[in-house]
C-alpha cells in the first residue's frame, strides 16, 4: 500500500525521534535539524515534509512519551482491572518524571517559553494535558461499568495525576536528587491506585 504524502515508516520515525532525544539533550533546543537528520540517517527534508519544523519534532517527541504512559489505560482488560490499570499507568508517569532526559526537555521548555509562549502551549497541550485527557477518557468509560462514581472525569485525572506526581517533578526540574528509586516508585503508584478507587467506589 503506498505512503500518503508526509507518512514516513515507523522505523525511520523512531529514528528520528531517537535522535531528536540525543541532539536536543546534548545541545539544548538550539540543535540544528541538519545534526538530527545525520543522526538518524535521513535527509533534513524529511524531518520537514513529517514533522514541518522543529517546534513539531518536539511535540512528537513529547507525544511518543505520552503513548507510552497511557499505554496502560488501553490494554487489553484495563478496563475489566482499573485499579491495576491506574498503578500501572501511576509507575510509567512517575519513571517518566524520574528519566532524565525527559525533565531535561522540560527544563529547556520552561527556559525558554517567555521567547516561545507558542511552543510551550503546544508542548503542554501535546504532553500533560494529553495525558490528562486521555486518563479522563478511562474514568469515564469505568463510569459506565458502574466501577466509579466520579462528577467530573477530567478533575478526578487531574487529582490522580497530581497525587501520583506529588513533589516528585519539581525536584527533577531543579536537579534535586531523585528519591524515586524502583521500590518508591512501586509503593507509590499501587497505593495512589488504591486510594483513588477507594475515594471514588460507586
Amino acid at each position: 500500500m503506498p505512503r500518503v504524502v508526509g507518512q514516513i515508516d515507523r522505523a525511520k520515525n523512531e529514528a528520528i525521534l531517537d535522535a531528536a532525544s540525543d541532539a536536543l539533550f546534548e545541545m539544548g533546543l538550539a540543535a540544528p535539524l541538519d545534526e538530527i537528520a545525520r543522526r538518524a540517517g535521513v535527509s533534513k527534508q524529511t524531518i520537514y515534509n513529517h514533522y514541518g519544523s522543529k517546534a513539531g519534532l518536539v511535540k512528537a517527541l513529547i507525544g511518543r512519551r505520552v503513548a507510552q504512559i497511557t499505554a496502560p489505560l488501553e490494554a487489553p482488560m484495563a478496563e475489566a482491572r482499573p485499579e491495576q490499570a491506574l498503578a500501572a499507568y501511576a509507575r510509567a508517569l512517575l519513571n517518566a518524571v524520574a528519566h532524565e532526559r525527559g525533565i531535561a526537555l522540560y527544563r529547556l521548555l520552561i527556559g525558554s517559553a517567555p521567547a516561545t509562549p507558542d511552543l510551550a502551549q503546544d508542548a503542554f497541550a501535546a504532553g500533560p494535558r494529553a495525558s490528562r485527557v486521555r486518563l479522563a477518557a478511562f474514568i469515564r468509560r469505568e463510569m459506565l461499568a458502574g466501577r466509579l462514581a466520579v462528577d467530573d472525569p477530567m478533575e478526578a485525572a487531574v487529582f490522580f495525576s497530581g497525587m501520583v506526581v506529588s513533589h516528585h517533578h519539581m525536584e527533577g526540574l531543579l536537579g534535586l536528587p531523585s528519591q524515586l528509586d524502583a521500590a518508591r516508585i512501586e509503593r507509590t503508584a499501587t497505593e495512589a491506585a488504591r486510594r483513588f478507587m477507594r475515594a471514588y467506589a460507586p
